[in-house]
């Protein structure tokens, strides 16, 4: 019963059957058909222009910022932003841009402190050229984003000609929270990259999406990022099947974590919760608890979670928590005092 992340999901067997059913070519030549199927998928559902299959989120997040920006510029994002804290300082690595880290709610910042954070067109200042949002927000607890703010972000981009990028990892979570659509978020972000494991429950990949000239310019560095694959079809299979399958059934994940949290907020131990949204949970743990004995008591019941800081906790639900392990959860949980 593995908590730490929705990363360790694994390929299901009809998932497993559909890889190797997969058409397959050489997918740096642009000819593999089923990677190919992929792109134009989702695409199609965001409504953007084009897509560019990817081995990992946060190479598709790197990607689009390299993309975007110039050596020497400067990057607006949350603190608690995945592409600034978990990405291995990969916008100044790969970009040679620096980072404007925003205070925000749980990740998330607004369309005022994005306005505030624009430098003055000063050669003593970085130019600020790219604002990247993160929905939902892993550091939020899972959060998702007021459509409306995302929509007033836009507006100040457009005034002060700013690009606008979406770390989507858990987009499809935040879209069945939220009852938004793919095509709305097409239509609002300049790039939008989406995982394809975590949730959805493949091996591996990300879609990152835009025009058809910054996936032009995305692609050529991907091949420099070393992320040109080949027989990548046996992967895209695994994404094509997820949309098919494993989108829908994202509910289920919300709605253990919602469950788990409800008989969390009824011990004594539990301190501050964040708004459990969709499908993960960070909690604090009181004493005589801590989130490291927290943690290894579960660890002792076969229970696998994640102290992620020195009062915090982290649980996440996915494909591969079942309703009877949510159960055995819920028991052991309410035998702790």
């Amino acid at each position: 019963m593995d908590y730490r992340s929705d990363t360790f999901t694994k390929p299901t067997q009809a998932m497993l059957e559909a890889m190797l059913q997969a058409e397959t070519g050489d997918d740096v030549f642009g000819e593999d058909p089923s990677v190919n199927k992929l792109e134009a998928i989702m695409s199609a559902l965001f409504g953007m222009e084009a897509a560019l299959y990817c081995p990992s989120g946060t190479m598709s997040n790197q990607i689009a910022i390299k993309v975007h920006t110039q050596p020497g510029d400067e990057v607006i994002c949350s603190s608690l932003a995945h592409v600034y804290i978990y990405e291995g300082g990969g916008i100044a690595f790969n970009a040679g841009a620096q980072v404007r880290p925003l205070e925000g709610d749980r990740g998330m910042i607004t369309a005022a402190a994005v306005e505030a954070a624009i430098n003055p067109d000063d050669v003593h200042k970085a130019r600020t050229s790219l604002v990247c949002l993160e929905n939902t927000a892993n550091r939020g607890g899972g959060c998702c984003y007021d459509f409306e703010e995302i929509l007033k972000i836009r507006e100040v981009c457009n005034s002060h000609q700013l690009k606008l990028h979406l770390d989507g990892a858990r987009l499809f979570n935040a879209l069945l929270a939220t009852e938004q659509t793919a095509r709305q978020f097409g239509e609002v972000f300049d790039s939008i990259s989406v995982c394809l494991n975590k949730g959805l429950g493949c091996p591996m990949g990300s879609i990152l999406l835009g025009s058809k000239a910054f996936i032009r310019e995305a692609r050529r560095v991907r091949k420099k990022l070393g992320g040109g694959l080949r027989q990548a079809g046996y992967m895209a299979a695994t994404g094509l099947y997820a949309l098919e399958h494993h989108v829908d059934r994202l509910a289920e994940d919300h709605a253990h974590a919602k469950r788990i949290a409800h008989v969390l907020l009824e011990r004594e131990f539990t301190g501050h919760m964040l708004p459990v949204e969709t499908n993960i949970l960070i909690f604090e743990v009181l004493a005589p608890w801590s989130p490291v004995t927290f943690r290894d008591y579960l660890a002792k019941e076969g229970i696998a979670v994640m102290a992620i800081s020195p009062t915090q906790v982290r649980m996440v639900t996915h494909l591969g928590i079942t309703p009877a392990m949510v159960d055995k959860t819920v028991e052991v949980i309410r035998t702790m005092s």
